[in-house]
Formats: structure tokens, C-alpha cells, sequence
């Protein structure tokens, strides 16, 4: 019966778990480029196939450990899926079609400097005339230097990422991609940063100017799963509740000395 407790406990915890995921992915819906979040669980006998298989030290089997029943919650990913395009009319709104992120210079409270990537494409000009996010972080060009042009000057980007003021190319705005999404760590609001051991090559995505992509949430299939997190969050709580009237019982009525 303890055992049934501790199912049903840890059917609660991976419930909670998968609404705090769905609640940040409805929280982050009008951030421009966000990658929605989803979670995943593992039942006893998945984590036990796992590791008696595992022969990756002395070609041993490692041993089960604990035995414990119930839930494990396991590792969240990202859905990398396209978001859909917003027309903002503003040349320096620039959205990523295909694999790719923009790369940034970025620097911290501390003065530290670091390459970070996004999607969100959401730039403006200094008045210096040289390309930022919106929070003051520099665009890289294909040489990893700022991009820097008239402000007052005809500004057309391609759609290769070229920028050009006047007619006179200025710089090539960096699309950055990687092998492996595994390696990509979020940071910040709407950035990644990834291990500088992890090659990166240049992305295939072509630069739409005067254009936003939106977050991949879907708000309705959002909800839907929220509904069916509680029932599920709910259905646990009952057990909890049922299991423990019955241990009252045993322990109250049925335990009492005659």
C-alpha cells in the first residue's frame, strides 16, 4: 500500500513538471523566435532496460541500485519547428526562413564577452550606425565583426543576408547552424549558447527583411494539454486521498486492540 503511495506521489511530481513546462511555452507565445519546450517521462522498466544494457564500464553491466517504483521524470526538449512570419515593415526586423540562428556579440553585467545565437531577429541601428538587438547586443557579420553603416543612408537587405546602404554592400549578416540541436543551451530570455569545443558551419536559412518570426506555440493544443495535465495531476491526488482513508482504517479500526 506504501508502495502505492509513492506511485501515485511521483505521477504528481511529473505532472507538475509537464505544467510548468506548458505554462513557460503559453508564457513565452509573443516572444519573437521562441522554441516551445516539451516534456518527457520514463516508466521503471525503461530505466531498467537501459541500464542493465549499459556495458560502457569494465564491459559490466552496472547494477539497479535503489528500487523504486513509480514515475522518473525525464528530459525536456525543444520543438526547433518554423514559427510563423509577421509582416512588420521594418528593414531592420529580419526573419530566419529554414536552419540557422543569428549570431551576437554579447556582453554581460560583468563586462564578459561571448557568442550567443538567436532567432529572434528583432534589430535596430545605433546611432552610430551599427546593427544591435534590442538590447543593445551586436549582430556579427560572416567575419565575426559588427555591422556597422549610415544611419541616414537606403538600407536593403538580401535575402543571402547582405547588407547594403545606398546600393554599396557594408557587411553579410551571420547565419550560424550546428550538427547536433543536442549541444544548444537556452540562455537568457531568447538566446542559446553551445560548447566552443562543438563546430559550428554556416546555416542555409535565408534573411527575410521587414519580417518577424513568431513563437511555435499553438495556443488551443497548449490548453488541451494543460486540461489533461490537471485530470491526470488530479486522478493521482485521488489515489493519495483513497490510499490514505484505507491506512486510517488499518491502522485506526482494524489495528485497535480488543
Amino acid at each position: 500500500m506504501v508502495k502505492g503511495l509513492y506511485t501515485a506521489y511521483t505521477g504528481m511530481i511529473n505532472e507538475q513538471h509537464r505544467m510548468d513546462t506548458l505554462t513557460n511555452n503559453l508564457a513565452n507565445f509573443d516572444a519573437t523566435g521562441f522554441k516551445k519546450e516539451g516534456a518527457t517521462s520514463q516508466s521503471f522498466k525503461d530505466v531498467m532496460g537501459a541500464k542493465i544494457k549499459d556495458t560502457s564500464e569494465w564491459n559490466i553491466p552496472k547494477r539497479m541500485g535503489v528500487l523504486n517504483m513509480g514515475v522518473k521524470i525525464g528530459e525536456n526538449y525543444t520543438d526547433w519547428s518554423q514559427g510563423a512570419f509577421k509582416n512588420t515593415g521594418n528593414t531592420f526586423d529580419l526573419a530566419l526562413s529554414g536552419n540557422g540562428f543569428f549570431a551576437l556579440d554579447y556582453t554581460d553585467k560583468e563586462g564578459n564577452q561571448s557568442i550567443k545565437y538567436t532567432r529572434d531577429g528583432a534589430f535596430t541601428l545605433t546611432k552610430e550606425g551599427t546593427l544591435v538587438t534590442k538590447d543593445g547586443d551586436y549582430v556579427m557579420d560572416v567575419n565575426g565583426n559588427h555591422i556597422t553603416m549610415d544611419p541616414f543612408a537606403e538600407i536593403a537587405i538580401g535575402r543571402d543576408g547582405t547588407v547594403a546602404a545606398n546600393g554599396e554592400i557594408v557587411g553579410q549578416i551571420q547565419v550560424a547552424d550546428f550538427e547536433n540541436y543536442d549541444y544548444l543551451e537556452k540562455y537568457g530570455e531568447n538566446m542559446y549558447q553551445i560548447d566552443p569545443d562543438q563546430p559550428v558551419q554556416a546555416g542555409e536559412a535565408q534573411i527575410y527583411s521587414g519580417y518577424l518570426e513568431q513563437s511555435n506555440v499553438e495556443i488551443v493544443q497548449e490548453m488541451v494539454n494543460m486540461i489533461a495535465v490537471s485530470r491526470q495531476y488530479e486522478a493521482n491526488q485521488k489515489v493519495v486521498q483513497t490510499m490514505d482513508e484505507s491506512l486510517e482504517i488499518a491502522t485506526g479500526q482494524v489495528g485497535r486492540l480488543q
